[in-house]
């Protein structure tokens, strides 16, 4: 019996205990690699929407952007979507982790005149706790300007939303938490 080969039970249990660490050390570091990206595509995803609206008001849509006037939602992905402008998935109104709202308001010929725009935001699916995809919010208006809110642990900061009127334009809500991507 002394010629035996093999791993003790301590030795394999301290093997267990490495592992164990090494895990402890690199997953939360995968998680926040992963909401990163997740907050890189949104940030994208917000610029292929105003490429795409620019395109769509030039071509198809007669001087209007897509959706349906005055109505949030996802219609007006879809409808992009339709013209091959954005991909399906962008399209649902969930990507990579975010949900995506937006409205937009239509060129108006009738006092006061205004010009068409449009707004739409990105918000984290899940803001807070160890499955949180994102820790900032995203908006965009018609001018291109890319709007961030960064969120706090608990995900309470959420004054990002969408603003305007058919009088005023599509905009972004201003508030003392959202700045211009970069200047934060």
């Amino acid at each position: 019996m002394k010629n035996q080969k093999g791993f003790s039970l301590i030795e394999l249990l301290i093997v267990v205990v490495i592992i164990g660490i090494i895990a402890a050390i690199a997953i939360p570091n995968l998680l926040a690699a992963r909401r990163s990206a997740n907050e890189g595509s949104a940030a994208s995803s917000l610029r292929t929407v105003h490429g795409a609206q620019a395109t769509f008001q030039a071509t198809v849509g007669n001087g209007n952007y897509a959706g349906t006037t005055a109505t949030p939602g996802t219609t007006g992905l879809a409808e992009l979507n339709r013209n091959n402008l954005i991909d399906p998935v962008l399209a649902q109104g969930n990507k990579s982790g975010y949900l995506f709202n937006m409205v937009n308001y239509n060129f108006a010929t009738t006092a006061p005149t205004n010009p068409a725009s449009f707004a739409l935001t990105g918000k984290p699916q899940s803001p807070t706790g160890i499955t949180k995809t994102g820790t900032r919010n995203f908006g965009i208006a018609t001018d291109g300007v890319l709007y961030v809110e960064s969120r706090t642990d608990t995900g309470t900061v959420n004054n990002m939303a969408l603003a305007g009127s058919a009088a005023l334009g599509a905009s972004i809500s201003s508030n003392a938490t959202i700045t211009v991507m970069g200047q934060q």
